[in-house]
Formats: structure tokens, sequence, C-alpha cells
């Protein structure tokens, strides 16, 4: 292997094997390395968190960008003061059952991203998880948390830069989902080591949504005024166009909303 390092190994092969077996094992790419300082994981769920830097970025997409939307200007720089860790993957269904005794999915499988659950399970899931750990640390992140690990240190497109015939390497999407969910970590991760952080589901965050950026917070925190009864989704999922799965794409739902490509991924404070 010269001198890649059997991580990088197990996700080379797994990329290229095709086969169902194959997807269903693809869990392995989040095993523990006891040698890796950088990654937090859950000692109840297992579920594992990759450590994102603090620092600043520019949010939202330029007015040439391709298939941008109004909603994501003006683009504006957020400083992120405090590091964190971001989940590694969308909850799975596995880890939601472990914490709430049930599994609401339509498409089934306990290494897929759990969905068909409201804004508001998802915070009840954050509840009881803090419970049984003895924290207060878990949440779910900030639109602006979410997409400056996201971008990853870019300012591209996407995370991986304008050429979209990459796109297929990264993010499950209606081109090539099959019409379902998939395991998690199946693609390649952003280069913060975030897996399907677009594609196979959309991801709540915590900010109410507001029709484009005059106004928002300048720190990072998450927009919450009480003046709608609809959330922000980031991410694309399985069944978006490729016109979605952009870093700066957002959708609006409303706080109710369970849908089947629709997830969530935590944030947890250091």
């Amino acid at each position: 292997m010269g001198n890649m390092n059997i991580k990088t190994y197990i996700n080379t092969i797994r990329y290229y094997l095709k086969t169902e077996e194959t997807e269903e094992s693809s869990i392995l790419a989040l095993a523990d390395n006891p040698d890796d300082t950088e990654t937090f994981t859950s000692p109840f769920t297992g579920m594992q968190f990759a450590l994102i830097p603090a620092g600043e970025f520019e949010m939202g997409s330029p007015l040439e960008e391709k298939d941008r939307s109004d909603s994501e200007s003006p683009i504006h720089k957020v400083k992120i003061n405090n590091s964190f860790y971001l989940g590694k993957s969308a909850v799975t269904q596995k880890q939601w059952k472990k914490i709430m005794g049930s599994n609401p999915s339509y498409c089934k499988g306990e290494d897929h991203p759990v969905e068909m659950i409201s804004w508001k399970e998802a915070q009840e899931f954050v509840i009881k998880l803090n419970e049984k750990e003895g924290t207060d640390k878990y949440r779910l992140p900030s639109e602006a948390e979410w997409e400056y690990a996201c971008r990853a240190g870019t300012q591209t497109r996407c995370f991986f830069g304008e050429d979209e015939s990459k796109l297929d390497e990264y993010v499950w999407h209606a081109g090539n989902s099959g019409d379902k969910t998939h395991v998690i970590a199946c693609k390649k991760p952003n280069p913060w080591g975030l897996y399907d952080i677009n594609g196979n589901v959309w991801e709540w965050v915590q900010d109410e949504w507001h029709e484009n950026y005059n106004g928002v917070p300048s720190d990072g925190s998450a927009w919450e005024d009480g003046s709608v009864s609809y959330h922000v989704s980031r991410g694309c999922s399985w069944l978006c166009e490729t016109g979605f799965c952009r870093s700066a794409g957002r959708f609006k739902r409303k706080t109710e909303s369970r849908l089947a490509n629709l997830g969530l991924r935590l944030l947890r404070e250091l």
C-alpha cells in the first residue's frame, strides 16, 4: 500500500466495489482509530464526530453561481469563534432507535440515516441523548455552522470544486440513488471528514427560516426570533436534482414536516 494508510485504503476499495454487500459493510469506514485525536465518539450511541476548527468564511452564494436561489443572498462574512465537533455522518436508524425506542424511517436499514422525523422530534432526540450521557453539549448545528463545516475551507459551488462530473463520488442524489437512502459513508467525505454532508438526506438545523440573510447573526449562532413556523434544512438528498447539491443550498420546511428524505446531523460542543 506504500504510503497509503489503512483508512484511505479501505475507502478506496469501498468506492470501487459496487455490490450491495460492500455497501452494507461501508460503515467500517467510521471504525474507531485509537490514534485519531480529532474524533469524539458518543459513549452511548457510538456516533462519531469530527473536530471542526474555528475560523471565518463567506456564507451564501454569488449572483453568478449556477442553480442558486435568492434566499442565499446576500453573501456575508461569518466568524466561528469556537471549534466544535460535528457528526461524521447523519444520525442512523440504529442510533435513533437506541435513544428513542422506535424507528420511524421509510427506507429501513439500521446503518441508513434516520428520516421521517420532525424538527421537534429532532429536539427530543437531542434532549434524551444529553440526559443519557449526563451532558448538555449535544445540539443541532446552526445553519452557519453547518455551511462552514460543509465548505471545509472552500468557497466554490461544491466543497470538491466546480467540476460537476465529480458529484457521484461524494453525493447520493436523484440520478444515482435508486430512489432510496443508502448506508452512511459509502461516498467520499469532504476535506474535514464529513460523509454525506450533501446528499442521502436533508438535515435539520437549528435556525428558523428567513427568506434571505438580511439581519442574520454574524457570529455563527442560530437565527431564531419566533416569527415563523418554518425551519431550515441543509444538504440535499437522494430525491434531489443535482442543482440542489451545493454548499450554499438551503430549503424551507414546516417545523412539523416528516419526510423520507429529511434527517439530522448533530453537533457536540467542546
